[in-house]
């Protein structure tokens, strides 16, 4: 699962490259329909590996 906490947006691939680039469309589309007013910070993006054995 991969999740943008500044929009809200959550994604999921079959790993983690997919994942990321999955969260990045999601994340663009969103911003496409709700832009975000303060534009001078960046985005904080968080993801989960989970971990093997």
């Amino acid at each position: 699962m991969a999740f943008n906490p500044e929009t809200g947006t959550t994604t999921q691939g079959e790993n983690v490259e997919e994942a990321l680039s999955n969260l990045t469309e999601a994340t663009e589309l969103y911003l496409e329909e709700f832009s975000m007013s303060v534009t001078s910070r960046s985005l904080l993006t968080t993801i989960q590996v989970p971990k093997h054995a």
